[in-house]
């Protein structure tokens, strides 16, 4: 009986690079939005042609079968445009099926001559990533493109697609991690198919539950030790020769979160499933990093737990022990991402003694509610990592925004008994934020809060509904300029 489970990683389309139009294959092109509301809009075989960025029309003839809006022409507005004509593509190729005729399985684009690299960039991401999907079914998969051929003169045009596939394949397992069911998705299966994924390049080791608790990773095990299913911590390291740069990068990695003993209300607790996107986007960066061959030693840490509700779960007023010793009283059992979080940046620090640290997580919900679901929330310790964080996300299409780490509420953090309080009340994005900087040495740190980004309800340029991918790219893009 075949999997129902869609394969990880998923397989994305192909895009081919070719120097002239060929013969017999359907065609697309791409028109921008005239300059000012005086000019006619174009008009090809009758049907009206706006131009805006994502729109995407069909046209009867022999010319070209769709006609895609580019807007303005900006980077991002390619990325969007790109989106939108595969889903217009998938969707004629299902039509065509299911009207009994003959199913392409490729489609030609010319690239139009102002494409710079960046164009090229944005509008590969936006071909391979709109039309991802995840479905767990029984029934065969509908019809889809294949492959894209990208038709252009310019010699860099090969290696800017290779880049910017490696980007979206980040993007796209991120995807297939968090959208997996939680009843699969256990910590060792987490743990375990990032070793099988990582590529020859990533050294990956899996900790036990045995491990963690010789060790002292208190917080883990304290998230953990409600499930059944016990946590697991990852620990992945890509080590090129002569790099002089060591990145730590920390996800967090709860599989499925009900809250613990504080337990989540019932609505909306079937989305925890994607509770371990930071990590998974972590997962993925190091993947693509490594990939791309970056000149920069990069360290992984994803420490995997279920907060689950059973006798052994964690209670309210708990007092746990880190690694490393440093002593926390537990205010709530549903602020467990910072729980583990804490013991993988102790750890990574000590153990690796990196250059620069960078965590990634599903944090907060008050994150949704400062910057919305489409900006992530960047807190950093050092003026420059916060610039190459935020750079490197706007050069990839993934929008942050930098939060205050407000010295005044950092007294509010100190515990009464025990080093560090979890959860002291006040902002809640800036509370945990500076509860995670207790545990980072004053090494140059940035935290990067994905809780509203991480999952979307709906499409919108890239991002298809479920979990999005946010954050992957970023960290590749981050790696890249430190290299």
């Amino acid at each position: 009986m075949r999997n129902p489970l869609p394969p990880v990683p998923a397989t994305l389309l192909d895009i081919e690079v070719a120097g002239e139009l060929r013969r017999g294959v359907p065609t697309a092109r791409l028109v921008a939005a005239p300059d000012n509301d005086d000019v006619e809009p174009l008009e090809i075989e009758g049907v009206r042609i706006t131009g805006k960025a994502g729109d995407v029309q069909t046209v009867p003839g022999t010319g070209p079968r769709w006609i895609a809006g580019l807007g303005g022409g900006e980077p991002k507005e390619y990325r969007k445009t790109g989106a939108a004509l595969v889903r217009a593509i998938n969707a004629a190729l299902a039509d065509d099926v299911d009207h009994g005729g003959k199913a392409f399985r490729a489609v030609q684009l010319e690239l139009p001559e102002e494409a710079s690299g960046e164009h090229v960039t944005e509008l590969t991401l936006g071909l391979l990533l709109g039309g991802y999907r995840y479905k767990v079914t029984g029934e065969d998969p509908k019809p889809s493109v294949r492959t894209i051929r990208l038709v252009g003169e310019d010699p860099e045009l090969p290696s800017l697609v290779n880049r910017a596939s490696v980007l979206a394949a980040a993007t796209a397992l991120t995807r297939d991690l968090a959208n997996t069911p939680s009843n699969v998705k256990t910590p060792a299966w987490l743990a375990d198919t990032a070793a099988r994924v990582a590529g020859p390049r990533v050294e990956v080791t899996v900790r036990d539950e045995k491990w963690l608790e010789a060790e002292g990773f208190g917080g883990v095990l304290a998230v953990g030790g409600g499930s059944a299913r016990p946590p697991r911590l990852l620990e992945m390291a890509y080590k090129p020769s002569g790099a002089s740069r060591h990145l730590l990068l920390v996800g967090k990695g709860i599989t499925f979160d009900t809250g613990g003993l504080s337990i989540k209300p019932a609505d909306g607790m079937h989305l925890m499933r994607t509770d371990m996107a930071g990590g998974a986007a972590v997962i993925a960066a190091i993947r693509g990093i490594a990939a791309l061959g970056l000149g920069v030693r990069v360290t992984a840490l994803v420490p995997c737990a279920e907060n689950h509700v059973s006798g052994s779960s964690y209670r309210p007023g708990d007092i746990v022990r880190h690694y490393g010793g440093k002593t926390t009283e537990v205010d709530n059992t549903d602020a467990e991402g910072r729980m583990v979080l804490a013991d993988a940046l102790v750890y990574g620090i000590k153990r690796f003694t990196p250059d620069y640290v960078v965590d990634a997580a599903t944090l907060t919900g008050a994150m949704k509610v400062s910057l919305g679901l489409r900006t992530g929330g960047l807190f950093a310790s050092d003026d420059t990592l916060a610039s190459l964080v935020s750079g490197a996300g706007a050069r990839v299409g993934e929008a942050w925004w930098r939060m205050p780490l407000v010295e005044d509420y950092a007294e509010s953090v100190r515990g009464e008994f025990g080093d560090v309080r979890q959860m002291p009340g006040g902002p809640g994005g800036i509370a945990a934020a500076l509860f995670l900087r207790e545990f980072t040495s004053g090494l140059p740190w940035a935290h990067l809060d994905i809780a509203g980004p991480a999952r979307s309800e709906k499409n919108y340029d890239e991002v298809v509904p479920g979990a999005t991918g946010f954050a992957a790219r970023t960290l590749v893009e981050l790696a890249a300029s430190l290299a």
